[in-house]
């Protein structure tokens, strides 16, 4: 029999809007804050981890490996290895999937697990020819050839090219391709805008009830040293008729897609402790969940982008042997109200769970009451590479203050894919 492995805890450093408190803060950094938080939230020694496995999407060459960078700087020992990976808005997720397997074929018995990511850190080049251009420069040796080489120059040479959004398959944005999804699966403007209205509700309850605190670590950063505590994109009390007037953000003419039912860019880091039971109890160390098992997902790209967590839901439902009734925790990733919601609505709909997921019955209705009771994405903010692990974490400690036997994550991602996991409350 294969040996339990469980989640000790998590931590993240408040998530914030690009542009703001964390704007001179880089990527590794705001790792390195997380990874100190668990550190020191959890008790765990930085001499017993093995490994330090980050998601990023947003990488610089500074810091390619941005894992290790966050790990040294954080205090664990050189002699740990560390690795980065990345699969767009779940990337803290694989990093938590390797982990796991690291653990399970005894490769590692500590792990720390997570992601990081700064929009605000978003490096802004040239286009090809431009840097063709720059770099042959390196090579001049006369001061006639440098003004041969700067007459070269034209003024729109010097115009930064901004990288891409969209999907490079089909050349759609993401929200392009939602506003395209929600018309088709008959998803409402105001079912949108309510269900963004009850995102920032929750984050700002659960922060009034004390619940993120258990998940926040407050830091300092450049260049003030302020105290920062809080995510600071919540924007509770909203009222609909004052998101009605908002103007779509994506398909300008017919879309339903506005800037508040719709994520914000973010900075910001999370991570989690996984090791195994018997590793647990040798290191004194209390696991709030187990780790039931996970998949991946990968969909089609014309019609299906963000269908992932209706796919990977689906999928784990089969392979576990568990229905939607057993679950009592649903932490699923708000890319868009829109996509949670046509999500929902797909597990429930008959025609696309025969055709799709290969279903004879629908996988069924979730009760919205069990859905991101803390708020999510919308409200909080994703971080593309840490949101992964802001949602087991959240799922663990969810699951603890209610009582609850099963929680279920999900998440869609860039390029078609879906993830999802089942937890179980750790019960010695």
């Amino acid at each position: 029999m294969k040996e339990k492995i469980v989640l000790i805890d998590g931590c993240r450093t408040p998530f914030l809007r690009s542009e703001t408190n964390f704007l001179n803060t880089m990527t590794y950094e705001l790792g390195q804050l997380a990874i100190k938080g668990l550190i020191n939230n959890s008790g765990v020694s930085p001499i017993n981890i093995d490994s330090v496995i980050m998601g990023c999407v947003i990488s610089t060459l500074k810091t390619s490996n941005l894992a290790r960078e966050a790990a040294l700087t954080a205090g664990i020992p050189y002699s740990t290895p560390c690795h980065t990976v990345s699969q767009a808005c779940i990337s803290a997720n694989r990093a938590i999937a390797t982990a796991i397997g690291e653990i399970a074929t005894g490769q590692s018995s500590v792990v720390i697990a997570g992601g990081a990511d700064s929009a605000s850190e978003t490096p802004i080049g040239y286009k090809k020819y431009m840097r063709t251009k720059l770099m042959k420069g390196t090579k001049i040796r006369s001061t006639s050839q440098m003004i041969k080489y700067a007459l070269g120059f034209r003024l729109k040479d010097f115009l930064p090219e901004v990288p891409a959004i969209a999907e490079y398959t089909t050349e759609r944005t993401m929200g392009e391709d939602c506003d395209i999804m929600v018309a088709k699966h008959q998803i409402t403007r105001e079912e949108q805008d309510l269900f963004a209205i009850r995102s920032h509700d929750n984050a700002e309850k659960a922060w009034q009830d004390g619940h993120h605190q258990n998940e926040v670590v407050a830091v300092q950063v450049d260049p003030k040293f302020k105290m920062i505590q809080k995510d600071n994109g919540i924007r509770s009390g909203s009222k609909p008729e004052k998101l009605a007037k908002l103007r779509p953000a994506f398909d300008k003419k017919h879309g339903t897609l506005t800037a508040a039912n719709s994520s914000f860019l973010s900075d910001g880091g999370a991570v989690c402790l996984l090791m195994t039971v018997s590793k647990a109890k040798e290191l004194n160390l209390k696991p709030k969940a187990e780790i039931i098992d996970y998949c991946f997902t990968g969909q089609r790209l014309e019609d299906e982008l963000l269908l992932g967590p209706a796919f990977a839901m689906s999928k784990l439902l089969k392979k576990t042997k568990l229905n939607l009734k057993d679950i009592d925790v649903f932490e699923i990733h708000e890319a868009f109200a829109g996509q949670v919601l046509t999500n929902l609505k797909c597990l429930n709909d008959e025609e696309f769970c025969k055709n799709r997921l290969k279903r004879e019955k629908t996988v069924g209705k979730i009760e919205m009451d069990k859905v991101n009771k803390w708020g999510g994405s919308l409200s909080i903010g994703h971080p593309f590479g840490a949101t992964g692990a802001r949602l087991l974490t959240t799922a663990a400690n969810r699951l603890i203050e209610e009582n609850g036997q099963y929680a279920m994550l999900s998440a869609c991602a860039a390029g078609a894919h879906g993830h999802a996991m089942i937890i179980k409350k750790y019960e010695a």
